[in-house]
């Protein structure tokens, strides 16, 4: 069953320049899909058209319409004085007005009930119960616990949060409400690394069907099974996650690429021989028409486009010479807010050359320490920095001191640099043509996050300090970035929960959490597999002992040779628990073979336990 269709669709909002120019797909039930493209492509304009917050000019939307439809990028005008609590609840408004009609019976009937009550609240009763009424509280604290949504925030008003957190409580609500269609716009900002991967399992497990918008390539490997790319207003189908539109997407260039090269060699040699016959038929007519045939027939080939790629940044962070072998070091590091300490006892040592991501949830002050480290914050303890260090900053939140400048008077000034260098280096970061005369006040986040780079960049440092240097960028932005980080010879400093970018670079962890600083002297994949070996250490909770039931002594033969055979194949899947054992250390550097064999274990693990459990019931029946 189809749940979305788009045919032919076409919108413009500049006369004569289409943003959306014949665009056409279809979405199964059930199917979960990603749509890709440029930023300003026009996928959040195609999600306005689905939901029919926008007009189009022509083709054809279609929405199953015996599906609810869900679309995170909209959050709704609530009353004044409505907390987060009374934003989640509203998820349940048709159960909150079934169980408030049951209150009113209830009061009514507690004098003596009628028939006709008592048959309505006997309707209303098994309604609330067949629609999860009693479930409500369960179902909210699941969902806000994945995302990490305390219940001191929950207790806020929703006017006083920020855009990225009305976001992430807005997701929390389109959760609650079990909509049959979701449409996700950019769903993983504004959420920590531990709310993202709860976030996939829970869209893994999801019923329904989900259509999503994202740039973070890592979700996008885990979730999507069909991908879209939006160019020039047309879609691109890739039928795999990100992974599979990444090979794929260079196959189908390549290929592009080798029918227009034999294509062009082809018309070449027509060509050539056109001219030579038209030469040698000037006596003579039939070689003369044979040679306009072969012409019309050239004329007549349906040509190949010539496949183009998108223009990428040439561009390199310059980079000072660093003497000696401590980059810094920090003793004793300490940060509060009154009551509040957000890290202490910190110490740590970098080199030259390291690459350090530093992790976390959100609010435990991965960005304080960041300022603590630069010194636009001040905390207790020490810290020191070798004598030939000079850092590079890229902040999470960008600001120009004047932003009714254009760029190109924003590097003249900043840069102190020429017009022309000032051009050059905005070329390379695909600042070109009239893009130059912008004010820096009306560009997006992601552009504001490239001129800062492209600022940056233009400085002699050894360390490098990110804190979440991919947050508005699109996927060909970001790999523009991880290409100039690449060459970077320094040491890189970062906060991100890009997880594609993180185990990129990240050579060392360091995780704040607990008002600590833990320290893995490894990659992301390897810090992973120590999470996970950690959390399989952990002793399970005591579980009271059951009564055993006194074996009967008559117990039959049929049932011994029932234990008996159970015990040897409990036996061998110990075995086969201990053989995975060994794959998952020798996997430890492969991510993707990590996960697949952890996985593996857990099943593997569940089957054991119930074993366990059937020889358990057939020594004590």
């Amino acid at each position: 069953m189809i749940d979305i269709s788009v045919k032919d669709l076409v919108k413009f909002f500049v006369i004569g320049e289409n943003l959306l120019d014949g665009l056409s797909f279809e979405v199964q039930e059930g199917e979960r899909v990603a749509i890709l493209g440029r930023n300003g492509c026009g996928k959040t304009t195609l999600f306005k058209i689905i939901t029919g917050e926008m007009e189009y000019d022509s083709g054809e939307v279609f929405v199953n319409p015996h599906k609810k439809l869900g679309l995170i990028s909209q959050i709704p005008h609530f009353p004044e004085g409505y907390t987060v609590e009374d934003v989640l609840r509203s998820a349940f408004l048709p159960l909150m007005k079934t169980h408030r009609r049951m209150q009113e019976l209830e009061a009514a009937m507690s004098e003596g009930a009628t028939d006709a009550q008592l048959r309505e609240y006997d309707a209303l009763t098994a309604r609330y119960e067949s629609q999860g009424g009693y479930d409500m509280d369960v179902e909210t604290d699941k969902i806000c616990n994945g995302l990490g949504i305390t219940q001191q925030q929950r207790q806020q008003l929703f006017d006083s949060l920020s855009g990225g957190e009305r976001t992430r409580m807005n997701l929390a609500r389109l959760l609650l409400e079990k909509t049959d269609i979701l449409l996700l716009d950019e769903p993983t900002n504004h959420l920590d690394l531990a709310s993202v991967e709860w976030l996939e399992e829970y869209i893994r497990s999801f019923k329904g069907t989900v259509l999503t918008i994202s740039h973070d390539r890592y979700f996008l490997d885990q979730v999507a099974q069909r991908i879209i790319e939006i160019t020039d207003g047309h879609g691109e189908e890739y039928s795999g996650n990100y992974s599979f539109y990444i090979n794929e997407r260079q196959a189908r260039f390549d290929l592009q690429m080798k029918q227009y090269e034999q294509e062009q060699a082809k018309i070449k040699q027509l060509g050539y021989t056109v001219e030579r016959m038209k030469g040698w038929g000037i006596n003579n007519r039939t070689l003369y028409r044979r040679a306009m045939s072969i012409q019309h027939r050239m004329e007549r080939i349906e040509k190949t486009k010539r496949p183009t790629k998108e223009k990428t940044m040439h561009a390199s962070f310059g980079q000072k010479d660093f003497s000696g072998d401590v980059v810094f070091t920090a003793k004793n590091l300490e940060k509060s807010y009154g009551d509040r300490t957000l890290f202490s006892g910190v110490n740590l040592r970098v080199e030259g050359g390291e690459r350090i991501a530093l992790l976390g949830d959100n609010g435990t002050g991965k960005s304080t320490f960041l300022k603590c480290l630069l010194g636009e914050e001040t905390c207790g303890g020490k810290l020191q920095f070798g004598p030939t260090v000079k850092w590079g900053y890229l902040p999470q939140i960008i600001h120009f001191d004047h932003p009714e400048r254009t760029l190109y008077d924003t590097m003249l000034y900043d840069k102190n640099c020429t017009p022309q260098a000032a051009r050059d280096r905005l070329g390379m970061f695909l600042f070109q043509g009239d893009d130059v005369f912008k004010t820096v006040g009306t560009l997006s986040g992601g552009e504001q996050s490239r001129l800062r780079l492209c600022m940056l960049m233009d400085e002699k440092i050894n360390l490098l300090i990110l804190d979440e240097p991919t947050n508005h960028l699109d996927i060909a932005s970001r790999e523009w970035v991880e290409a100039a980080i690449e060459e970077f010879e320094g040491v890189l400093l970062f906060v991100s929960h890009d997880r594609y970018f993180i185990e990129k670079f990240a050579e060392r962890i360091w995780v704040l959490e607990n008002g600590e600083i833990r320290d893995y002297p490894c990659g992301y994949a390897k810090y992973r597999s120590i999470l996970e070996h950690e959390k399989l250490a952990k002793p399970a909770p005591e579980q009271p002992e059951k009564p055993r039931k006194e074996r009967p002594r008559d117990n039959d033969k049929e049932n011994g040779k029932r234990i008996r055979k159970l015990e040897r194949e409990i036996e061998k899947q110990e075995a086969l628990l201990a053989e995975l054992d060994a794959k998952v250390e020798a996997a430890a550097a492969d991510y993707q073979e990590l996960t697949r064999l952890l996985g593996e274990k857990e099943a593997e693990e569940a089957r054991l336990l119930e074993m366990m459990e059937q020889w358990e019931q057939l020594q004590y029946s």
